[in-house]
């Protein structure tokens, strides 16, 4: 149940909570906002919920906590959770100011990617510690279809975080008004966020067919 919730959770969910911020064009930035939120949402209580059902045993929870991937998963879990806080209160809630959100969001959108591939390696530990034990506990063989299919699955994970790692940090494209396509490159205006966003227009003088430019705020 544990591997199940968590891969779930914090790969599946986690990485659709990127995405779903990232190139839901068509829909409204609060609308967004609000997926990307639940989602994460959602991720946490899988994770947590995922990391009762590991450590809800008899031996307590010390008696599990001594592997490097038990040691990871504890630090996934404390990032996703103020990831989560953080996003709610300056983002959602909106309680920091707007220079304050704007220098915070790359910071956010950083954490939030690192926390991400952290959960991938997270995994891909505890699928190697799961084949250990069963290569020195149970005598599986080396090359048997058990070890073939964590190894596939352990591939495809990794696969699936540069997938999203990808999409999230990839150019976006997005046509103008006058059909050219602008390119949109994330976390650009992040950087800059609490400047003013101003757009040359271009003007032409019908009678001496002279180009004059003048600077509009959005």
């Amino acid at each position: 149940l544990h591997p199940l919730l968590m891969v779930i959770g914090f790969i599946l969910l986690g990485g659709e909570a990127i995405l779903a911020h990232r190139w839901l064009s068509g829909w409204s930035r609060g609308t967004r906002k609000s997926m990307h939120l639940s989602l994460q949402g959602a991720a946490l209580g899988f994770g947590l919920f995922g990391i009762w059902a590991k450590f809800k045993g008899k031996d307590g929870i010390l008696a599990s906590f001594y592997s490097l991937h038990s040691w990871m998963g504890i630090l996934c879990v404390a990032l996703f959770a103020t990831q989560w806080v953080v996003g709610f209160l300056s983002f959602w809630h909106r309680g920091e100011g707007r220079r304050t959100r704007a220098a915070l969001l790359p910071w956010h959108v950083f954490a939030g990617l690192y926390t991400y591939g952290l959960a991938v390696a997270t995994a891909e530990t505890g699928l190697l510690e799961k084949l250990t034990f069963l290569h020195i506990n149970h005598g599986l063989p080396r090359r048997s279809p058990e070890s073939a299919l964590v190894n596939a699955l352990g591939l495809a994970l990794v696969i699936l975080c540069g997938l999203v790692v990808l999409a999230a940090v990839s150019p976006k494209q997005r046509s103008s008004k006058d059909g050219s396509v602008a390119t949109k490159k994330a976390g650009h205006c992040y950087s800059n966020g609490h400047q003013k966003a101003i757009k040359f227009v271009q003007s032409y003088n019908n009678e001496d067919g002279t180009m004059n430019g003048k600077w509009i705020p959005f």
